[in-house]
């Protein structure tokens, strides 16, 4: 999903949800955050790089693409943007256990790692309410990918078309200009280049159909490489809105209005009177909508929004004394991202996979655990080829 809907979306939903402006706003920062918390931020604010939830194009360039390398990267993100739906799902043909492996971290909603990642969230800090938000989003966003680089899962064919309100389909054509905009009018969109090495980063996450899955209007067709030869239709106006009224049943459970977080429930009931206006914003064919969200919340709060600011909270981690950091806002996220990239990373390794590493319990072992966690993936030398 775009910044737009990570940020002043989820304010509109965490409004509705019951948290107040200032509450709302801290969510809605944390949730932006996970799209930014690299280990070069990390680093500058001397704070724990395995706690990192993101990686920037200029990292990507030269990260490693050995077994560890790709650990680190699936660690990240599996966790926060590609959540696994069904850590136990078999693909209907028959394949090694490489291929399986990966075709179990395909992402999408309503699975049992969703449940979990919302549940971690109950009884901690706001911040990682913002955290569970963006992971949960993003289970719809970016469904039918995998947040480990593979040809094999993420590829597609050539023949991808958008599918008009009219009902009519226009080809989608594919550019790999990063610094072009994407041309709406004409379906131009740029993507990763086509790379035919099946760890290559071109390869990760839904690079391959560039930002597609991140528009909140678009509907589209296409054929993964994991597919069987079968095209997919993505609607990204019903996913967004039940990921937006997902949001809101889950931030009412973290907010102890309900007692349980069952997945596959929306309220619905929260946008009464909203739908047309939350319709529109969703629907409407724009690179970001993040001024008709921010005018919505602003409506729904009578609070100015503040714009996301990734400096908001720097001066205060950094000037907390070392045993006071983890009651900062950004040590508080730090602790939700640590604890929740444990808990995926143990689920991944509970099923036999490597992929995404050892498994250290961070609530149990804290810092010492990660530390263990590290060393262990770099000590290990074995490439799970099995």
């Amino acid at each position: 999903m775009n910044s737009d809907f990570h940020y002043y979306a989820t304010y509109c939903a965490a409004i509705l949800a019951g948290y107040s402006h200032e509450e709302s706003q801290d969510i809605a920062y944390s949730d932006r955050f996970v799209d930014q918390c690299t280990v070069t931020v990390l680093k500058k604010l001397k704070a724990p790089a395995a706690a990192a939830t993101t990686q920037l194009p200029l990292e990507m360039m030269e990260v490693r693409t050995d077994i560890v390398g790709l650990q680190d990267i699936t660690r990240i993100w599996s966790s926060f943007h590609f959540l696994p739906r069904d850590l136990n799902s078999d693909p209907e043909k028959r394949c090694s256990k490489r291929y399986r492996n990966k075709y179990r971290l395909i992402c999408g909603p309503n699975g049992e790692l969703l449940k979990s990642t919302v549940e971690l969230a109950h009884g901690k800090s706001i911040q990682a309410v913002g955290l569970a938000m963006h992971i949960l989003s993003d289970t719809w966003a970016h469904t039918f990918f995998a947040g480990t680089p593979s040809m094999v899962i993420n590829n597609m064919t050539n023949r991808c078309f958008e599918i008009l309100p009219d009902g009519t389909e226009r080809r989608i054509t594919f550019r790999h200009s990063a610094l072009t905009p994407d041309d709406l009018d004409n379906s131009i969109y740029t993507s990763s280049i086509y790379v035919n090495y099946e760890n290559s980063i071109m390869n990760l996450g839904h690079g391959r159909i560039g930002h597609l899955p991140d528009y909140s209007f678009i509907k589209y067709k296409f054929m993964p490489s994991w597919g069987g030869y079968e095209e997919i239709i993505k609607d990204n106006p019903s996913d967004y809105m039940h990921a937006f009224c997902q949001m809101i049943t889950a931030m009412k459970y973290l907010r102890g209005e309900y007692d349980s977080f069952e997945c596959g429930k929306y309220d619905f009931d929260a946008i009464k009177g909203l739908e047309d206006e939350i319709v529109a914003i969703i629907n409407k064919r724009q690179l970001s909508s993040a001024d008709d969200w921010k005018a919505l919340g602003e409506k729904l709060s009578g609070h100015e929004i503040e714009p996301y600011d990734i400096e908001k909270y720097k001066n205060e981690y950094l000037n907390a004394a070392k045993g006071d950091k983890d009651n900062t806002a950004l040590g508080r996220f730090i602790l939700a991202a640590l604890a929740q990239k444990s808990m995926v990373t143990s689920k991944i390794f509970q099923t036999g996979s490597k992929l995404a590493g050892y498994s250290v319990d961070y609530q149990q072992k804290g810092f010492k655990g990660v530390k263990a966690y590290r060393k262990l993936t770099e000590n290990d030398k074995e490439a799970d080829d099995e």
